[in-house]
């Protein structure tokens, strides 16, 4: 039984380090990455509601789509002003 508790933390532990990684590969601006553009949301009820740490997003100039991160209220409030 400590065999199997043992291998399926390890198992988690290795999902939890490649999620974190993948999270931090993703893009943090809200410009395109191709063109540079500004990126459009599309909003997705289950996205939002599974995954609130990151955002679908659609460039208009070139068609890229794709997930990008969402910034924190602080930078938000200082793009502002």
């Amino acid at each position: 039984m400590l065999v199997v508790v043992v291998l399926f933390a390890t198992v988690l532990l290795r999902a939890a380090i490649v999620t974190t990684f993948v999270y931090f590969m993703l893009p943090a601006k809200r410009a395109c990455p191709r063109c540079g553009a500004q990126l459009a949301l599309i909003h997705h009820s289950l996205l939002r509601w599974l995954l609130p740490a990151v955002e679908h997003r659609w460039c208009l100039d070139c068609g890229w789509s794709g997930v990008v991160r969402v910034q924190s209220r602080v930078i938000r409030r200082a793009a502002r002003s």
